[in-house]
């Protein structure tokens, strides 16, 4: 006889409108690696609603290197913009498609759980940024 432990994540319920979530990791250059790899915060949007619902998780203590993203996320986020942001990835700033995370309760949950991995796993493994 074997025994199954559930988590509170595997037996939560996922909202309904966890298909119409996207999130994304938006990046900035990284001095040392030469690449926009350094994550400066998780946007996530609900495309079931008009306009689209839109949560921004920022990592802690980041500033001025994510002001180019604070300036485009200054006013709404519409796929448009997306699609545009995507078309011009690969200079200063990039951006990457990130999975819903199992388990997550809400737009704004779902963006947290993504923002908690990459402070505990990605953050941590990128070299020091070289430019202070």
């Amino acid at each position: 006889m074997t025994t199954e432990l559930t988590t509170e994540a595997q037996t939560a319920a996922p909202s309904p409108a966890a298909p119409a979530w996207r999130l994304w990791i938006l990046l900035v250059w990284h001095p040392a690696l030469g690449l926009p790899v350094d994550p400066v915060a998780v946007l996530g949007l609900d495309q079931s609603r008009q306009p689209n619902e839109r949560v921004v998780r920022w990592v802690p203590l980041v500033y001025e290197v994510a002001d180019p993203w604070r300036e485009r996320l200054a006013e709404s986020t519409t796929s448009e913009d997306l699609e545009r942001w995507i078309a011009q990835s690969g200079g200063t700033c990039s951006l990457e498609p990130a999975d819903v995370p199992e388990g997550a309760l809400d737009l704004t949950h779902a963006a947290d759980l993504v923002l908690d991995g990459l402070l505990a796993e990605v953050i941590p493994a990128l070299p020091p940024r070289g430019d202070g």
